[in-house]
């Protein structure tokens, strides 16, 4: 048969106790030309079912452990005639087809890609986070940054020219058993290694956020949003979301309504900021509050591509708070629309369901 393809299209990854996927995501990946695999001490079947499956594994411990160590040695295993590099996870799938319309974007000028990635699903099923990842590169002058959250860097001559392959879909399915307790520590050593660095620090206050660490993830998020380079204004209204919480998380409504009112200016084009507010106040009672904010949220039409964009502000959850506040506040025409939309958008949630039922009977009185 006659190879059609145009381009060297090779798949790296790095795994670690991940057998329960092996097989399945290197069938997905069998659109490329080659996969290898850096395990980095996996102790249940992993190594030998990639190999049944055609992948070429080699086994390497990575101590102390970095993402980044790991993620650059697994890129010098790919082959030095790819023209293409595809970095996944053994948790992600590639829809079928992916290599086809990766060919089609890609130009003999390109160094990366953009596509579309699904971080997680709700349980209904939808999905959950969505935004474009950009982890396709040419096979030159890449390499891997950061002990945890690790970023691919671009040292070539010439630009970085970055086309966008629509149809691509990655998808995301995350083991839940999997501890996320490393990289706390990583986080910390990233931002010790480079406390100038904008980015760590904001992921270092969101992950003490995680954590329950509100006091720290307030201290280090304000520093965060003081550093001269956080200039991207989407992430610094995540930042002020995140101590908003804290806030919230602490008692402190005041502050966190303060917090969110400079969220709001810092990106007005976003919903979440909005959707936060609207949240807030529902747990206040300020039904007028919750239909003021949950209405500007619904004007913003276009989700962005960034992986701030959060699940919650583009599912039911404003047109939910939305019929609530409409309700309360005796309008049940407007409530019975926006119930449905969020009722349409979460058919399984049996709470917005029930909610509907008696707005519907509320609105025939």
């Amino acid at each position: 048969m006659i190879n059609l393809n145009k381009y060297k299209v090779c798949v790296y990854a790095i795994s670690k106790n991940e057998e329960k996927y092996a097989r399945e995501w290197a069938e997905c990946m069998s659109e490329a030309d080659t996969i290898t695999v850096l395990d980095t001490g996996s102790t249940d079947n992993t190594v030998s079912e990639l190999k049944k499956a055609g992948v070429d594994v080699f086994e390497e411990k990575i101590t102390p452990w970095r993402f980044d160590t790991a993620r650059n040695r697994s890129l010098e295993l790919v082959p030095q005639d790819a023209d293409i590099c595809v970095c996944v996870d053994l948790d992600e799938k590639f829809e079928s087809g992916w290599r086809e319309k990766l060919e089609k974007a890609w130009q003999s000028d390109t160094k990366r890609a953009k596509y579309r990635y699904t971080w997680n699903f709700n349980p209904d099923g939808s999905e959950g986070y969505v935004f474009w990842l950009d982890k396709i590169h040419s096979r030159n002058d890449f390499y891997w940054e950061h002990p945890v959250h690790e970023v691919l860097c671009y040292k070539g001559a010439t630009p970085c020219n970055t086309v966008l392959a629509e149809g691509i879909q990655l998808n995301h399915h995350a083991d839940p058993a999997k501890s996320r307790e490393q990289y706390l520590l990583l986080l910390e050593l990233a931002v010790a290694e480079k406390p100038d660095d904008d980015r760590n620090m904001h992921y270092l206050g969101r992950e003490y956020m995680f954590k329950g660490e509100w006091k720290k993830s307030i201290e280090t998020l304000k520093k965060h949003l003081e550093m001269p380079s956080a200039v991207w204004n989407d992430e610094r209204c995540a930042s002020m979301r995140y101590i908003a919480r804290s806030y919230k998380e602490l008692q402190e409504n005041e502050k966190a309504k303060e917090w969110l009112y400079k969220a709001i200016g810092e990106a007005p084009y976003l919903r979440e900021p909005y959707t936060e507010m609207a949240n807030l106040l529902y747990g206040e009672n300020d039904w007028y509050g919750v239909i003021y904010f949950c209405e500007e949220a619904l004007k913003i039409k276009e989700r962005p591509k960034s992986y701030i964009c959060e699940a919650e502000a583009w599912g039911s959850l404003p047109y939910d708070l939305a019929s609530i506040g409409y309700y309360y506040t005796g309008d049940y025409k407007k409530a019975l629309k926006a119930v449905s939309a969020a009722a349409e958008l979460s058919p399984s949630d049996s709470r917005i369901a029930a909610n509907k039922s008696i707005i519907e009977s509320s609105a025939e009185l």
